[in-house]
């Protein structure tokens, strides 16, 4: 009995040896495979890192590239070059690639267009335009012979012929000292016979603030009425002529809108083509509705010229005084003092024609 139950004791003592050697054996194989399962995610995480790196920065390589893409369309924008490719409402007609570089093309030769006109001197200075008033609407009213103005008083003090070295030099400090302005409906012969001097006055006439028509270079009425009847051709190279003279004295920039026909427009026939060319170019014919007759009849005294523009100007709210700045008018340069002051007594206001 005693030798059995040693046997069995033996044998389970061995068979718990055996049970936990096998418990080790198995937690040994348990703790490699926690080894390996623990490495082969390390290693997925490390992949797992190395694809998300490379997504971030194929993400910041495709946001680097649209930024540069927006920067050159803008760069492109700015330069005013950009192409539209979409169709037009209603229709399917491309829009050009230069149609907006046309577009500022356009705008910058309307602004280069406002600046020019801007700068251009339509028959006075700057200045002067104060003084100045339509001169196309005085011409409808003399054309009518209407010399109403509403009960407005406003004279208008022109000369004709000049500039002479003698007589315009006199009427020029006669104004200044009324502080009067006028127009002065110049010719170029005159002007070219006096030579420096007379390219000064004209000179002075502008800057003075006073206005400056133009009067014919020639005032031959052979060559512009021939027949008394109106020559275009002839009469247009005429004054152009004398209008190149006052831009080579003035500048370029230097223009007049208002002519005096030598002998007046009333006096000739077949006026029609000037009629309309001076319509189509906003320009204006002056003639008169009062004169000091400093150039009719015989040699008149100052006093005469005075009391001749008085008279014919009673009665008229708008007056267009005609006189002369030529050589020989030396009575007249005495009598302007007098007419100044007799439309300064009426109520007067002393405007220019532009």
């Amino acid at each position: 009995m005693t030798l059995r139950k040693k046997e069995m004791n033996n044998r389970k003592e061995e068979g718990t040896k055996r049970e936990n050697l096998n418990k080790l054996e198995s937690e040994k194989e348990t703790n490699e495979y926690n080894k390996e399962d623990l490495k082969a995610l390390e290693e997925r995480n490390i992949k797992n890192d190395d694809n998300e790196k490379k997504k971030l920065i194929i993400t910041n390589e495709k946001s680097f590239i649209r930024g540069m893409i927006v920067l050159m369309m803008m760069i492109f924008l700015g330069n005013g070059a950009i192409c539209k490719a979409c169709a037009q409402a209603g229709n399917n007609n491309p829009i050009s690639l230069f149609q907006q570089n046309d577009s500022k093309e356009s705008d910058n030769k309307q602004k280069d267009t406002e600046e020019k006109k801007d700068s251009t001197m339509v028959g006075t200075s700057e200045e002067g335009k104060k003084y100045a008033y339509d001169a196309v609407e005085v011409e409808r009213k003399l054309k009518n012979y209407d010399y109403s103005n509403n009960g407005k008083k406003m004279v208008f003090l022109t000369f004709d012929d000049g500039a002479s070295t003698t007589v315009t030099p006199k009427i020029l400090e006669t104004l200044d000292k009324y502080d009067v302005k006028a127009t002065f409906f110049v010719m170029g012969k005159t002007i070219e016979d006096g030579g420096e001097t007379a390219k000064t006055l004209i000179r002075k006439e502008f800057n003075s603030g006073h206005a400056i028509g133009n009067h014919s270079y020639s005032h031959d009425y052979k060559v512009l009425f021939p027949g008394r009847s109106l020559n275009f051709q002839d009469f247009k190279a005429d004054f152009d002529k004398n209008d190149k003279i006052l831009k080579d004295i003035l500048g370029d920039n230097f223009s007049t809108r208002v002519i005096r026909c030598p002998g007046g427009h009333m006096s000739w026939k077949n006026m029609a083509p000037l009629d309309e060319y001076l319509s189509d170019n906003n320009m204006a014919s002056i003639d008169w509705s009062a004169y000091d007759s400093d150039a009719e009849g015989k040699k008149k005294t100052a006093n005469e010229l005075v009391n001749y523009a008085i008279k014919s100007a009673k009665g008229k709210d708008m007056v267009v005084m005609l006189m002369h700045d030529t050589y020989g008018k030396e009575e007249t340069a005495k009598a302007l003092p007098q007419i100044i002051e007799y439309f300064k007594q009426q109520g007067y206001e002393f405007r220019t024609l532009a």
